[in-house]
């Protein structure tokens, strides 16, 4: 039997869920497309769902850890230095500098609950050629 799924998605998990949902409406500049408050909400941009939930109190536990996130939420953006603005004006100011990758500049910050995220500004394709 071939293993079948209708749809994918990013959820969260969060004991600080107003903290963490408020976050993300103001990062993102939208209210979330579904909620139930104190239990779930939902974000729906660029094809992707993005979910956040408050995990039931039998296991709390496991998600009240300092540990960071081994999942990155990566965002492109067409101005980085302006998507770190807004996210300083949060009060989540990203840690480190804007580094040079092989696709283009990013630079790492996180959400209230040390979540990854990476802000990323894609490399301009016009590049000048000299001729042979």
């Amino acid at each position: 039997m071939i293993f079948q799924y209708t749809d994918a998605f990013v959820t969260i998990a969060t004991v600080s869920f107003e903290t963490v949902v408020s976050f993300y409406t103001q990062l993102l500049a939208q209210n979330p497309t579904s909620l139930i408050p104190n239990v779930y909400a939902e974000f729906l941009f660029s094809g992707l769902r993005l979910g956040i939930f408050k995990p039931k109190s039998t296991h709390e536990a496991e998600f009240e850890t300092t540990a960071k996130s081994k999942i990155s939420l990566c965002l492109e953006v067409s101005n980085l230095e302006a998507a770190i603005a807004h996210l300083t004006a949060l009060g989540y100011p990203p840690p480190g500098n804007i580094t040079i990758a092989s696709h283009g500049r990013e630079i790492y910050a996180y959400d209230p609950d040390g979540n990854r995220l990476i802000l990323h500004q894609a490399a301009t394709q016009s590049h000048s050629t000299k001729d042979k």
